[in-house]
């Protein structure tokens, strides 16, 4: 069959010529060079939301970064995890920090939620182009704690920037779709997250992130590389210390989840987070 030539007046034909050869569309198509972060898992408990997340970084088939941050502070009440493109999610998150600054500078008090929302909401779109040609894609946690009416959210975005709001907890990245059944089965069996205290709640997250490393190619485990935890309450950022996490995750990888943990936490000063 010639396409080249169709016969006058055979418009299936017509409409089925191809308007690239495949050789053609197979030579023109980009290499994947996007790096993506994987997995993250943000949860409220009584006192804020606890954000955990593993530190792979892959591109393709190739883990690129095994050390990668995907929990960033924007301001003293705000966090952001991060899964989809790495560079793009980072680049937004730094302006987000400084768009959160200067407003508090400017205007001498700090952004409400709902314009942090908006903000968040803003450079989705605006990264709309890029997210259709099928690089620069992010999807972003955002949880906050909002002291005006003294209670924690959790936002979670498409990449055309939609927002929603989660009742109890959120997950992205690839190895959130394993997973999602296990939310519900701890909360059911074990109680709303929102009522457990900090200890509680990172237990539960540490063997959700284990069960997504298992399920899931590209998200890390923490047989070498330690997980990063961090929790937005009233009074600030608090991160997790790392050296009564690995303990905790030594425990796990040799004789199951504990019963109880009892890490400590030690407030972050988001204004000096790189």
């Amino acid at each position: 069959m010639n396409f080249n030539s169709p016969t006058p007046g055979d418009f299936a034909r017509l409409v089925s010529i191809p308007t690239q050869p495949a050789e053609a569309q197979s030579a023109a198509a980009p290499a994947n060079f996007d790096t993506h972060g994987t997995t993250v898992i943000a949860v409220k408990y009584k006192d804020g939301v606890l954000n955990v997340a593993d530190r792979r970084a892959t591109a393709g088939m190739s883990i690129m970064y095994d050390r990668s941050e995907k929990i960033l502070p924007l301001d003293d009440h705000t966090l952001v995890s991060i899964s989809g493109s790495f560079a793009k999610a980072v680049e937004i998150a730094r302006y987000l920090r400084h768009s959160f600054k200067y407003y508090s500078r400017s205007q001498l008090q700090p952004m409400s939620l709902e314009g942090k929302l908006a903000e968040m909401t803003k450079a989705l779109v605006q990264n709309l182009p890029m997210a259709l040609q099928g690089i620069g894609t992010f999807v972003p946690i955002l949880s906050a704690y909002d002291t005006d009416k003294d209670e924690s959210h959790i936002y979670f975005f498409d990449p055309m920037g939609a927002r929603f709001e989660s009742a109890d907890y959120g997950a992205a990245g690839s190895g959130s779709a394993p997973i999602r059944g296990s939310f519900d089965y701890i909360a059911r069996i074990k109680g709303p997250f929102a009522e457990m205290d900090l200890q509680t709640a990172l237990r539960e997250c540490l063997i959700l992130l284990d069960i997504a490393a298992d399920l899931d190619a590209a998200t890390g485990g923490y047989s070498k590389i330690l997980p990063s935890a961090m929790a937005v309450t009233k009074d600030g950022i608090l991160n997790l210390d790392e050296n009564q996490l690995q303990e905790v995750l030594t425990e796990m990888q040799y004789g199951g989840a504990p019963q109880s943990v009892n890490v400590k936490t030690n407030r972050v000063d988001a204004d000096v987070v790189e």
